[in-house]
């Protein structure tokens, strides 16, 4: 984290510690929501405007009730065309509670080259995490409004570089994850030489910590971490390097602070608390990271 350090707060450094492995792939923005503002964060390759023709239900009821997605797509094996917003149909009585099993289903019955991220469907792994209506959330978490009126809009999360469609490149999210060293560290061995123990009072401070499950949902939604993503760690590698900083079992604690007093791991936090509000977990990053800045001011 050396690299990060610079002689004022106030001046970014020159030589980024992590840069994103592709640079010619789009950036993904969306048009509505808190999570990012088109007219600040202009993509390399907007999405164009007019939509692609309709995808109808090949199945529907007798009485259907037809909901509209409006899903971002862009082919990697298509560089120079722009991305697009392709339109699917679904009856909702044929179709499972989730975003994630309309995204199946589009997938199985309507389209198969639709291209996103899922595994456990629990809230557990992370990976179906995109942007829906405006808000970074976990699709097999996110309900489909049984409105018919209403037309959801799916993104991949924003200000991320697009594998394709919904996925995200999150290969600078885990550098920066690997950087914090995220597992215990000690020399000191247990008295008895089985597990290192730790009061009922001491496993409590953890709470809230250990849930998060490495979604990005929140970094991705902090405008500090857009703008400087090469080096500000973000709220989920902050949440992540208080859960060891608070864990009473660790003997590096004055390294861990050490890593991140500089300009840009903590102190471009500017407290807007989008992280907080959008966790699909209910977590508050926010809290974390003012707790290492209350550390590291009484280091």
């Amino acid at each position: 984290m050396a690299s990060l350090r610079t002689t004022s707060r106030l001046v970014a450094s020159t030589k980024p510690l992590f840069r994103p492995a592709v640079f010619a792939r789009p950036y993904a923005t969306v048009e509505q929501g808190m999570e990012s503002s088109r007219g600040n964060y202009a993509s390399s390759k907007p999405v164009s405007e007019t939509n692609t023709s309709t995808v109808q239900d090949p199945k529907p009821s007798e009485t259907p009730n037809v909901k509209t997605f409006h899903i971002y797509r862009w082919n990697p094996d298509h560089p120079t065309e722009k991305p697009k917003m392709q339109s699917y149909q679904l009856d909702l009585k044929k179709t499972g509670p989730m975003m994630l099993d309309a995204l199946i289903r589009i997938k199985n019955e309507l389209d198969p080259t639709l291209t996103f991220r899922r595994s456990c469907r629990e809230g557990i792994c992370g990976s179906c995490a995109m942007n829906i209506d405006g808000v970074n959330t976990l699709a097999c978490l996110c309900r489909i409004p049984t409105e018919s009126s209403h037309e959801a809009r799916i993104y991949p999360l924003p200000h991320t570089y697009v594998v394709k469609d919904l996925v995200p490149d999150l290969t600078q999210f885990y550098k920066q994850y690997k950087s914090i060293k995220p597992y215990l560290q000690r020399d000191t061995k247990s008295e008895d030489g089985l597990e290192n123990r730790q009061s009922p009072e001491e496993r409590k401070k953890l709470d809230g910590l250990y849930e998060c499950i490495l979604c990005a949902c929140c970094s991705t939604s902090c405008p500090s971490y857009w703008w400087n993503s090469e080096e500000y760690l973000g709220p989920a590698i902050l949440l992540q390097s208080y859960r060891w900083l608070a864990d009473s079992r660790d003997e590096k604690t004055a390294e861990r602070k050490h890593a991140l007093d500089n300009s840009m791991s903590v102190y471009r936090c500017h407290t807007i608390l989008n992280c907080s509000r959008t966790c699909p977990k209910g977590l508050n990053p926010a809290r974390a990271i003012a707790e290492i800045k209350k550390m590291l001011a009484t280091n």
